[in-house]
């Protein structure tokens, strides 16, 4: 049976050609994508050495020199480095070692290792250079400054790690694991893991020192999450009205955005309601509230946050990087 169905094949050019065709495009498909993967594995390692070598900047330029520390195992090894005076980046990249076993065995396996030690490393060696030949950095003596330029300088390059699915090491890997694992947003995983680091470093240099450290931490968790999810932060309104006919109409000719419309029912009244969805802009919420107000007075409409909207109108969903 076989060989007749070779056979046929053989005897028909069309069928071959069909054949022929399908094979390039499949070639034609490995080829794109083994091309896709090598520039993005480029792109990814051009990001992991600019965050790294911007995250020591950031600790050189605002942290370091003022005593803020800036939580995590670098953190750690400020307080280490004011008793001994060992090398902060030497003492960061040892103290990270049990916890490149910790993200390997949750955050991905033996790609997230490398490239989360090459972070490690680069970040490490960076910032003892940076500790050798220019020792006397100081931009400003205002705390306030440091720890806010500190925070967002931080929290940009610890973003860019993440976006080439590395870490900086240290808690940075327990903060990760937190925001996958549980939902915890970045901003809040931080404060969780970096907290004991912060208190030891009030009573290592002082409790002012200490608070200041705190505002870097949040202001740099934000940051991360900025860089790593971009501003594409939306609303979502839910609406139940009367007249989804007019509200809806409204929404679609004003705004430009689309309207789901879902069948409800009040558990008080046993009332049939129309609940309509629909995603917007921060900056379109006031004109979707005025809309709202004139189609229907008697809405109740929920207006949530949404991180990312991916679809028709917003950005497209790709996959996950």
């Amino acid at each position: 049976m076989n060989i007749n169905h070779e056979n046929d094949m053989n005897d028909n050019p069309k069928a071959n050609g069909r054949l022929h065709q399908a094979r390039q495009r499949i070639r034609q498909l490995r080829q794109h994508r083994r091309a896709e993967s090598v520039a993005r594995i480029a792109r990814d390692y051009a990001l992991i050495i600019m965050g790294s070598l911007l995250l020591a900047l950031s600790m050189h330029l605002f942290f370091i020199p003022h005593q803020l520390v800036a939580g995590g195992l670098s953190g750690t090894a400020q307080i280490i480095n004011k008793f001994t005076g060992w090398p902060i980046g030497m003492l960061s990249f040892v103290l990270n070692i049990p916890l490149f076993i910790v993200g390997w065995r949750y955050l991905g396996g033996y790609r997230f290792l490398a490239r989360t030690v090459l972070a490690s490393f680069v970040f490490s060696a960076a910032l003892d250079g940076l500790q050798h030949f220019w020792s006397n950095a100081n931009l400003t003596d205002d705390l306030a400054l440091n720890a806010l330029y500190g925070g967002i300088t931080a929290g940009v390059a610890v973003g860019l790690l993440f976006r080439a699915r590395a870490t900086s090491g240290g808690t940075d890997i327990l903060a990760r694991i937190l925001e996958r694992r549980f939902g915890t947003p970045l901003s809040q995983a931080y404060l969780y893991t970096d907290g004991i680091v912060v208190f030891l470093a009030g009573l290592a240099f002082g409790w002012e020192r200490a608070l200041y450290a705190v505002i870097a931490l949040y202001v740099g968790g934000v940051l991360v999450e900025v860089t790593l999810n971009g501003s594409n932060v939306m609303r979502v309104a839910t609406i139940i009205t009367n007249e989804p006919t007019a509200v809806a109409d409204r929404i679609m000719a004003d705004l430009d955005r689309g309207v789901t419309d879902w069948s409800g029912r009040g558990m008080y009244t046993g009332a049939e309601r129309h609940v309509l969805l629909c995603a917007v802009s921060r900056a379109d919420t006031v004109l979707l509230k005025h809309i709202i107000h004139e189609a229907d007075p008697q809405a109740f409409v929920i207006i949530g946050q949404a991180q990312e909207v991916f679809g028709e109108g917003f950005r497209k969903l790709r996959e996950p990087k």
